[in-house]
């Protein structure tokens, strides 16, 4: 019978099992990022890990408390959720409502805080110089500071190769960036959404299962 003991327990086990899923994809995609040199920036395969790591511990501290009918366990599991609900949907709807312009000051902010070979990274990748024409400016002017600023002049002669204009430069990376962004944004925002729900759905089923008694009548069952 849906809605009994039995299926609130396979839903709540087979919910923790996605989550399990989940974490070891989220590993698997820091572990292959790093390897790959697709992200060299450590903070974040790191904190990427670390999602994987303990979605993983809580999933399990669910299923164990799912299978076992564990009040405490379930309790634990159940609160850990609902937190973790409330801190997603917060940032997930934070990320959604970010206009353009408050997503270019946050660019511009952490271009400004990340490494100098990062920056160093995405212009020779884009083919670009600086975040924006204020820092194009301060960035050709200390060409030969590599602890502040990468120096754009070998990219400004891979973009005017073709150009006889003495004053070509290469266009500042912001605008480039901005449609990848946006999209960074919405993408995050939506996926925060998404599995927050699922979030929540964890805990009502634990809340349902919780208050169920098993038919089996064990005497421990509801203790």
């Amino acid at each position: 019978m849906c809605g009994g003991f039995t299926c609130s327990k396979n839903a709540l086990i087979a919910l923790n099992i996605l989550y399990v899923m989940i974490g070891f994809l989220l590993i698997g995609v820091g572990v292959y990022a790093r390897a790959a040199s697709v992200v060299t920036n450590l903070p974040i395969v790191g904190g990427i890990l670390a999602c994987g790591v303990i979605l993983i511990c809580i999933s399990l501290l669910g299923l164990a408390g799912a299978v076992k009918h564990h009040q405490v366990m379930l309790f634990f599991y159940m609160i850990i959720l609902f937190m973790l609900f409330l801190i997603q949907f917060s940032i997930a709807s934070s990320c959604l409502a970010v206009n353009s312009v408050q997503q270019q000051q946050f660019a511009e902010h952490g271009w400004k805080t990340v490494p100098p070979q990062l920056r160093k990274q995405v212009q020779d990748s884009f083919l670009c110089c600086g975040f924006n024409g204020t820092t194009t400016s301060v960035a050709n002017i200390n060409s030969n500071t590599d602890d502040e600023e990468p120096s754009c002049e070998l990219i400004n002669r891979e973009c005017c190769v073709n150009s006889k204009d003495p004053l070509c430069h290469c266009e500042p990376c912001g605008p480039l960036l901005e449609g990848k962004i946006d999209y960074a944004f919405k993408l995050c925002g939506g996926l925060g959404i998404f599995f927050s729900f699922t979030e929540f759905v964890g805990v009502w089923l634990t809340v349902r299962y919780r208050n169920q008694k098993d038919p089996r009548g064990l005497p421990s069952a509801f203790l």
